[in-house]
């Protein structure tokens, strides 16, 4: 008897796969227009669009750091017609491929007066607890950059949860906050025109579309390394054929000159690709990751 349900399962998804898709794919996004998720996901979607055949189609569900949108789709029906574009705090469903790797930048408003990481360490301590920083929301990439800044450079700042980069970054940019540690793809376009100054970049090595901004090691804070990745996920038991088939045409997606060079000038690696087995091996490690940070800072996410 279980042998014939197996069957027949292997059966009604290799049909489902065979005509898939047939009618428009959408893409739910955890987070409001703006944020870096968001940004990853409107430069991939026409492309993967037109490698499908369907056009895919963004459905913005913010709420809860990602997690409403994420239960959302846990509990769709897994015929690979909804999908999500998810992040690294967000991996409560079925990993398909990994999309883009970005740092984050340490940015301040122009009105603080420092140039450089060293100078603003040494303006943050001359005012413990008084200043604050906003983010994505509690238990966001941007909120634990900004918690393991601190931790490493021995600095005492406020945060402020907002329900998505794009109104943390309009509040930042009007001065509310003076000094934010947001990703690249939210940050870059507000550097590029003047409206913020980037201080360091979280990574190893210094990102090829802001060679003048030097890494946080380089600039005063060891150890300093944030990365967030984007990468698409579907509901649990989705047929595998209809899971090979998404991450192979997001592979080619990545793999266009359009693509890529959208996602380098963001500070993206457009060019990881891990099979959807390699990548839910990278969201259990990097789950397992940041429990231990939050565990050793002493965080607590209400």
């Amino acid at each position: 008897m279980r042998l014939c349900a197996l069957l027949f399962t292997l059966v009604c998804g290799l049909a489902c796969a065979q005509g898939y898709p047939s009618k428009p794919v959408r893409m739910v996004v955890g987070f409001p227009p703006g944020g870096g998720t968001d940004v990853v996901a409107r430069i991939l979607a026409p492309r993967l669009g037109e490698l499908l055949g369907q056009p895919i189609v963004i459905d913005n569900r913010p709420g809860a750091t990602g997690t409403v949108a994420a239960g959302q789709v846990a509990k769709s029906t897994p015929d690979g017609y909804t999908i999500m574009m998810g992040h690294v705090s967000v991996n409560a469903i079925a990993p398909i491929a990994l999309a883009a790797a970005v740092p984050h930048l340490v940015v301040v408003h122009p009105s603080v007066p420092v140039a450089t990481l060293k100078e603003l360490v040494a303006y943050l301590k001359t005012q413990p607890g008084k200043l604050t920083f906003p983010s994505a929301g509690n238990g966001s990439m941007p909120h634990l950059a900004g918690e393991v800044f601190q931790s490493l450079a021995g600095v005492k700042l406020v945060h402020v949860p907002y329900k998505g980069t794009g109104q943390s970054m309009q509040d930042l940019l009007g001065g509310q906050h003076l000094v934010a540690f947001d990703t690249m793809p939210a940050s870059a376009p507000h550097v590029r025109s003047g409206k913020l100054r980037a201080v360091a970049v979280s990574t190893a090595q210094r990102v090829p579309s802001f060679p003048e901004v030097p890494t946080a090691e380089e600039a005063g804070v060891p150890g300093y390394v944030v990365i967030t990745w984007y990468g698409v996920f579907a509901p649990a038991g989705t047929p595998g054929a209809i899971v090979n088939r998404l991450h192979a045409e997001m592979v080619k997606a990545m793999q266009t000159p359009d693509v890529r060079a959208k996602l380098e000038g963001i500070g993206a690696d457009g060019t990881v690709s891990r099979s959807p087995e390699e990548f839910a091996a990278l969201v259990r490690a990097d789950t397992a990751r940041y429990a231990k940070i939050v565990k050793d800072i002493g965080l607590r996410i209400d």
